[in-house]
């Protein structure tokens, strides 16, 4: 029997053609498919497929042939798989960083599509712990409302999800962004906060973790101020963050603690990783320091001798010769000179100890960290400052030098010093309260644990 080959059947060859070249990533199939039929991409929908080869492509994170789509069909970005997909839902809960940013620079407005069960690419990326992916979709709509609080079929927002899932590193990022902070304050239909995500599942090191994190940024402060008194009573983590001498009928707080509240969590509360975003700022701001200090080692006030002198400006037969190379200042003023090196050099070796715990792979993230950098930069700033000064003590005539020091040392000297007492304090105060959280909330979880187990609480 003779079998006829007809056009329907050709073109379903070319058509599974496709989707093998998209299974695969083949940008040669896929051109040589588009110049020998150039309406191929647009009988796609009159496939049986559910997906577009944009969405295979997109799942197996296949960049380059995911451009040639978008350039030839855009419009696939709107196309949704049989579960109301499109493909910045698959790309986005793969990971597939590089081929998100391409379908987000094609069409933006799909960071909003939702599928069957009302998430958008958002919340895969959130449920997966997919990074890369949720800085690009939250730079692409970032403020806008609408996305940042956007819930799935059980109302659960993308911090909810990322909790009940214990995606820590999804949470950490989330939880530096101020409009998630704002948002984690929402509850789902089961009238959970993000908190009280971690209620029904049995406690571990990773729930004290997330515990931790909520409440360092502020959620947790803000879903207790934004609850009423029957949300304390139901929930253990808001209830004990109650005061023990506080009345439940209590209407009107005290005013004035009210106000010191509200300045902390404004100006004073620790508010995210700050050394990790400005990593490369505080390297750079090292670095200077570093330079500057051994520029000034090398190339000290009023310069060095040139040759090796008997004579000059200074009787150099004091010192019995005035070596070439010597600093010409320390002759004439060796106590501040010595002083000036001295501050100079503590400069210098804590701006450098900062470049090296920069370099060196140790986690920023990390509180001790932070406060350990933080205060070297502080040393290494302040001896900068000390150097300066007595730089200019060195090089001004003496005729006027009082007139300088009348200059620095009341106003200049003693407003850094204020300065300097107020950054400490500020410091301290956020050691010792970070402390009492950290405690509290240890006390709080072992409360809970004896409670399920039965045993005396603590």
């Amino acid at each position: 029997m003779e079998i006829k080959i007809t056009t329907a059947n050709l073109e379903d060859d070319t058509i599974k053609t496709l989707y093998n070249a998209s299974l695969n990533g083949c940008v040669t199939t896929l051109n040589t498919l588009i110049q020998n039929k150039p309406l191929l991409l647009h009988k796609v929908s009159l496939s049986p497929y559910n997906e577009t080869p944009l969405h295979i492509a997109s799942l197996l994170g296949h960049l380059e042939f995911c451009e040639i789509l978008l350039k030839n069909k855009p419009s696939f970005t709107n196309e949704v798989d049989s579960k109301g997909r499109c493909p910045l839902h698959l790309a986005s809960a793969e990971g597939c960083t590089e081929v998100v940013k391409a379908l987000l620079l094609a069409n933006e407005d799909v960071c909003l599509v939702f599928d069957k069960d009302d998430m958008i690419p958002l919340h895969l990326a959130a449920k997966r712990g997919r990074i890369g992916a949720l800085k690009e979709l939250l730079q692409s709509v970032r403020g806008d409302q609408k996305f940042l609080f956007a819930k799935n079929k059980e109302g659960n927002t993308i911090l909810h999800l990322a909790i009940r899932l214990k995606q820590i590193k999804t949470i950490e990022y989330l939880l530096l962004q101020p409009e998630i902070r704002t948002a984690a304050i929402a509850t789902n239909r089961s009238g959970f906060t993000t908190l009280e995500m971690l209620e029904p599942w049995p406690r571990d090191f990773i729930s004290l973790k997330i515990e931790e994190m909520l409440t360092e940024s502020g959620v947790l402060r803000q879903v207790y101020m934004n609850s009423t008194p029957q949300q304390h009573a139901a929930s253990p983590s808001m209830a004990s963050q109650e005061q023990p001498n506080q009345s439940t009928n209590q209407e009107h707080p005290n005013e004035r603690r009210k106000t010191w509240e509200n300045f902390w969590s404004k100006y004073l509360q620790f508010q995210g990783n700050w050394i990790e975003e400005t990593r490369g700022t505080l390297m750079l701001v090292a670095t200077v320091i570093a330079t500057m200090t051994f520029q000034s080692a090398i190339s000290p006030p009023g310069g060095v001798w040139q040759e090796n002198t008997l004579t000059g400006g200074l009787n150099c037969t004091t010192y019995g010769l005035c070596e070439a190379g010597t600093a010409v200042l320390a002759y004439a003023w060796p106590h501040e000179f010595i002083k000036f090196m001295t501050y100079n050099t503590i400069s210098f070796f804590w701006s450098l100890g900062v470049v090296l715990l920069l370099i060196s792979g140790f986690p920023l993230k990390n509180k001790v960290m932070m406060w350990v950098l933080t205060f070297a930069m502080t040393v290494a700033v302040t001896f900068m400052a000390l150097t300066y000064v007595f730089a200019q003590g060195l090089v001004t005539p003496y005729h006027i030098i009082q007139q300088v020091y009348n200059m620095r040392y009341p106003r200049v000297v003693v407003t850094w010093g204020v300065l300097l007492l107020v950054v400490g304090l500020i410091h301290t105060l956020r050691f010792v309260f970070w402390v009492k959280k950290r405690t509290k909330l240890k006390l709080h979880t072992l409360r809970r644990v004896f409670a399920r187990t039965n045993y005396p609480a603590v």
